[in-house]
């Protein structure tokens, strides 16, 4: 597999996935602009994240059985349409519409990050995920960054606009660059759907990993869906602007990721899963205690994002030592539940700041870590009973 071609994956990937985190330093913007309360635009991330959830149950699975490439390229110009509507959203209810068709449509990441494991040999398969990843994790942590940017100085709608024709544009190369891959499966629809229930129940690995995965992810979209809330009140008093620099302070984690594929290779997925555990426990430790001084938070923020990309790549490194034919229906199932997870976290996040404020906040991500916990625990009792 050509190293340019692992790089513009994982490009791909990070343009793609930016697309459902641009909202998240706008959201006061947004509330402001409709006149809603942030519990209102809640709404938007947790729309996003759901819709990404059902595309990731209805349409990846695909990649298992049409070819890969057509259906890339296909999901990211629906993509580009998606966040053109949204840009021209005149009313909350118009873009929470256009939010859930951005997450249903966005899901070519996750077709390339199993496209990619399968490209290579499977002794480079930790590092060259761990490479895609690390394209994906930076775009998710720039979006914020971008979007902060460009909602303070030319509105939240210009953001969307620039992101549909960013869109437009990937799907171009996307179509030219990657190669055709057809796969052998021939199975109906509605066979490869209930497919990912007979893999979900006959699998432990993807059981535990999910639900990592999804408490994991759900801890990290509560801080990040109410970060620009926090920023905006005393004794910081900043914008959209300073919450999406705070995306550049966790591209450490983005970083990390080849070098956790490598220590997964060498040691075990089961290592690194612990690491990234503690860390993220950590990082909401450090927030509930040093979250109204700005050390506290970029600290918190380093931990956070070092540790989910850590559970993150370890999660997928274990899944993909499964049988390679399966490999789209397991990530798909995966996926989902992370997002799901993402879902809830946004939801409980945005819920708790408008009842207990940053106590609220810290509170939910720090349960659903010991949720966590409590999921490598069963996974340790049910290997011991085997």
């Amino acid at each position: 597999m050509r190293a340019s071609l692992v790089w513009m994956m994982a490009i791909a990937s990070g343009a793609t996935v930016a697309n459902l985190y641009y909202n998240q330093p706008l959201l006061a913007k947004i509330a402001q602009q409709f006149g809603v309360s942030a519990e209102g635009v809640g709404a938007i991330p947790m729309l996003t994240q759901i819709g990404y959830a059902i595309g990731i149950l209805f349409i990846v699975p695909l990649g298992d059985r049409i070819e890969r490439r057509r259906l890339i390229v296909t999901m990211t110009g629906c993509t580009a349409i998606a966040l053109l509507l949204a840009a021209l959203a005149t009313n909350l209810v118009w873009l929470s519409v256009a939010s859930f068709a951005i997450g249903v449509s966005a899901v070519s990441a996750q077709i390339l990050v199993p496209f990619a494991a399968q490209l290579c040999e499977p002794e480079q398969r930790g590092k060259v995920v761990g490479m895609v990843m690390s394209g994906l994790f930076i775009g998710i942590l720039v979006a914020r960054t971008v979007s902060g940017f460009v909602g303070e100085r030319i509105g939240w709608q210009a953001m969307y606009g620039l992101a549909s024709g960013v869109m437009m544009l990937f799907a171009i190369v996307l179509s030219k660059q990657l190669p055709r891959y057809q796969s052998s499966l021939k199975m109906a629809y509605p066979a490869l759907l209930r497919s990912m229930f007979d893999l979900m129940q006959r699998e432990p690995a993807l059981q535990v990993s999910s639900w990592i995965g999804a408490m994991s992810f759900g801890a990290f979209s509560a801080f990040w869906s109410t970060l620009v809330f926090l920023l905006e009140q005393p004794p910081y008093q900043y914008g959209s602007g300073v919450a999406g620099l705070f995306g550049l302070v966790g591209v450490a984690g983005a970083l990390v990721a080849p070098v956790v594929g490598k220590i997964a290779d060498r040691r075990s997925p089961a290592f690194t899963v612990q690491l990234g555990i503690l860390m993220t426990t950590a990082s909401f430790l450090v927030f509930w205690v040093f979250g109204k001084q700005i050390a506290g938070l970029i600290i918190g923020v380093i931990l956070l994002d070092l540790g989910v990309q850590t559970t993150q790549i370890s999660n997928q490194a274990t899944i993909y030592s499964l049988p390679a034919e399966f490999h789209s229906r397991l990530n798909a199932v995966y996926i989902m539940l992370y997002f799901v997870g993402g879902a809830l976290g946004s939801y409980l996040g945005t819920y708790s700041w408008n009842r207990f404020q940053w106590n609220g906040v810290c509170a939910i991500g720090f349960g659903m870590m010991i949720a966590a916990w409590a999921g490598l625990f069963w996974r340790r009792q049910r290997l011991k009973a085997v």
